[in-house]
């Protein structure tokens, strides 16, 4: 009797290491605000401000947004509950994990995938929508790509700008929210930079960003020129006459208005 009794205590005890073993491994990843990551710690965005920057980016349906240190999943779901095909690049295998699982519980599966990479070696080139948490460095950094995407393409970042890049547009979070709480917006422009030939006259335009400066030579008159750039529309004063238009390649068209007229425009490369 005694010796079954010890069987039956080293049993139980064995019995009790595994299943503790068993629920450590099944107990869910729970990542810490300030955790190191390769580039940044992690803070989570707060919803809400979630919320807005993917208004602020008027994410659709046809949309595919591309979330840069995309953490426990949260803007790449929010995304797909809009209907948006997303993707979000971590680093961190754990908030991987995590994210996935996220998103099978907020039933957008279909429409939220999550990849273990670094950034600075992912494509990122066929995102309609950027969205990214990161540093004042890593944007910077990360700038140059940004402006090589598609022109039209929006950038949304939480807290952090760009340096000389200029927003398009500032939004803050409600009043509840205390750290954390501004997003900025930038869409690509296209690059005009250089001489365009107009059927009476050459266009020679030098662009910063998203500004455009320059001259119209028309016959014996050279006309400063001023404006901006939206995506692919183009936006300048020459004179009394406001030019708009849409670039397209090696080639800009678009509508011209004076105090005496209105006319079509075009110029090529």
């Amino acid at each position: 009797m005694g010796i079954s009794r010890r069987w039956l205590s080293a049993a139980t005890v064995l019995m009790l290491l595994v299943t503790g073993i068993f629920a450590q491994d099944q107990q869910e990843y729970q990542p810490q605000v300030g955790q190191p990551g390769k580039d940044v710690v992690w803070v989570p965005t707060q919803q809400d401000l979630v919320d807005r920057m993917l208004k602020m980016a008027k994410v659709t349906p046809q949309d595919f947004v591309i979330d840069l240190g995309s953490g426990d999943g949260r803007t790449v779901i929010t995304a797909a509950k809009l209907g948006a095909k997303a993707l979000g690049i971590e680093y961190n295998h754990d908030m991987v994990e995590l994210s996935k699982k996220n998103a099978a519980s907020a039933g957008v599966n279909g429409k939220a995938e999550f990849i273990e990479a670094d950034l600075f070696q992912s494509d990122f080139s066929k995102a309609s929508v950027i969205t990214m948490f990161l540093l004042p460095d890593i944007n910077l950094r990360l700038r140059p790509r940004l402006l090589d995407l598609k022109p039209g393409t929006r950038i949304v970042s939480n807290s952090f700008d760009m340096g000389e890049w200029e927003a398009d547009d500032t939004i803050r979070s409600d009043e509840s929210c205390t750290t954390w709480c501004t997003a900025y917006l930038w869409i690509v422009p296209a690059k005009v930079e250089g001489k365009w030939r107009l059927p009476d006259g050459e266009l020679t335009l030098k662009q910063e960003f998203q500004k455009i400066s320059g001259t119209l030579v028309s016959g014996n008159k050279s006309i400063p020129v001023a404006g901006t750039l939206k995506g692919e529309q183009i936006s300048f004063t020459a004179g009394d006459a406001e030019y708009t238009g849409q670039v397209n390649g090696d080639r800009i068209s678009g509508t011209m208005k004076s105090e005496a007229s209105s006319t079509s425009w075009h110029a090529e490369k």
